[in-house]
């Protein structure tokens, strides 16, 4: 229900802006996020925007990353600025639905060289 794409190879400093495509209309999701999973890590929550429009983002990326969403192409995005080699990782799309489910998309990869 949700397709990632605009991962890819950047070097440091670089911006890369993520796109998720979601097959529903995404106001019928409570929250949609970004996660990434990096080789040998647990998967951890990037940035998240509520149906209201509300942010939060780690504390790793804030100032750098910005997730927007787009409710007339029903798209959620992520910016990523200053890319570092430390952001290297899977980035995956998620939508927590109001009855609590959860969908995934497929993840795309995001590597940043030095």
């Amino acid at each position: 229900q949700l397709v990632e794409s605009g991962g890819g190879l950047v070097q440091a400093g670089g911006s890369l802006r993520l796109s998720c495509a979601a097959s529903k209309r995404i106001f019928s999701f409570r929250t949609m996020g970004w996660y990434r999973q990096a080789p040998g890590k647990q998967r951890e929550l990037v940035t998240a925007i509520t149906s209201g429009g509300s942010t939060n983002y780690a504390e790793s990326v804030k100032g750098r990353f910005t997730i927007s969403k787009s409710n007339i192409k029903n798209k959620v995005y992520l910016q990523m600025n200053s890319l570092k080699p430390d952001n290297t990782a899977v980035y995956y799309c998620d939508g927590t639905f109001y009855s609590g489910d959860i969908a995934w998309g497929q993840g795309t990869q995001v590597t940043v060289s030095s």
